[in-house]
Parts: C-alpha cells; sequence; structure tokens
C-alpha cells in the first residue's frame, strides 16, 4: 500500500501569511508586552516549516489548522516552563507587606482545604491535571476515561472550588447592614 501523497505547499506564502495571526494569538496568550512573543512566534513558524518538509502536513486539514495547533501547543509548553521556573526560584526581594503575605497564605490555606473537601474524583483530576501538569489526555489515559470527560471533570471541580471560596469570603465579611 503506498503512503498517502504529500501535500505541496508553499512555504514562503504561508509564513507570510501565518505570521502577524500566529503572532497575534501568541501575544494574546502570553501577555502583550511579554518579549518572548516573537521568539515563540519563529518557533512555531519553524516548526510549522519542519513538518511540512519531515510529510507530517498531509493536506487533510487547512495549514491554518495545522499552525494553530502547533502554536497551542508551542504556547501551552511556554506557560508550564514559566510556571516551573517561578516555583523553583521564587522573587527573593517580594517588596508584598507582611500583611500582603498572610492574606495570602489564608487564601492559599483556604483553598487547600476547599481542595480536599471535594470528591475523591475531582480532586484526583485536579492533581494530575494542575499539580502533576499531565495533559488532558495523559490525564485521560490515567483515570482509563475520555479527554472530554476529562475537561468536564476540570470545569466542575473548578466550579465548586469557585463556590467554596464564595461561600467561604461570604461568611469571613459578612454583608453590612445598610
Amino acid at each position: 500500500m503506498k503512503p498517502p501523497p504529500k501535500a505541496e505547499v508553499d512555504l514562503e506564502a504561508v509564513v507570510a501569511k501565518y505570521r502577524p495571526v500566529v503572532g497575534f494569538k501568541i501575544r494574546r496568550a502570553v501577555g502583550w508586552d511579554n518579549p518572548d512573543w516573537e521568539d515563540l512566534t519563529n518557533e512555531v513558524l519553524t516548526q510549522t516549516i519542519a513538518a511540512v518538509r519531515a510529510g507530517e502536513f498531509r493536506g487533510d486539514s487547512q495549514i491554518g489548522t495545522f499552525i494553530y495547533t502547533i502554536a497551542c501547543r508551542r504556547i501551552v509548553d511556554h506557560i508550564r516552563g514559566k510556571s516551573k521556573i517561578a516555583r523553583r526560584f521564587p522573587a527573593e526581594n517580594d517588596p508584598a507587606s507582611s500583611q500582603d503575605r498572610l492574606e495570602e497564605h489564608e487564601r492559599i490555606r483556604g483553598l487547600a482545604a476547599a481542595v480536599s473537601a471535594l470528591p475523591p474524583k475531582y480532586r484526583e483530576v485536579l492533581d494530575l491535571y494542575y499539580y502533576q501538569e499531565l495533559s488532558r489526555e495523559e490525564t485521560a489515559l490515567r483515570l482509563g476515561l475520555a479527554p472530554a470527560r476529562v475537561s468536564e471533570r476540570v470545569h466542575y471541580a473548578l466550579k465548586l472550588l469557585r463556590n467554596h471560596m464564595r461561600r467561604a469570603a461570604k461568611s469571613f465579611f459578612p454583608p453590612s447592614p445598610d
């Protein structure tokens, strides 16, 4: 059986057309003032060119969809990398006051209590997805679920946490009698 034919793509035209689109998407995702956006844009376009030359783009979809997928994956990788660095090397001379640090500590304790109060199936999906930083597909494999079901559980768990934190804030700061 013959392998499927490679899609013919004019790479120069693709880069010229999609550079502004990819740049906009990346700047919107990582922050308008983040200087890394140009490097990320170039990485996405370089990965696209390499993938097309390697025959990974078969033409089953539009080239824009293919580039969008590469851009989304690169953005997620970038954000995860930044969060790992931030956790590994916290700011040493944080100008936050002791009151701010105390309030932050209390919020963290409240959130930890809310997470521990979640039903196990929601607590487990949050642990795998956010704390162990597994992708939705990897989390689904570990739990024996469909990726869409993982997304549903993450969404519902976050909704439960938001509601718990709102109730806690209302009990901590009761409405003033006006």
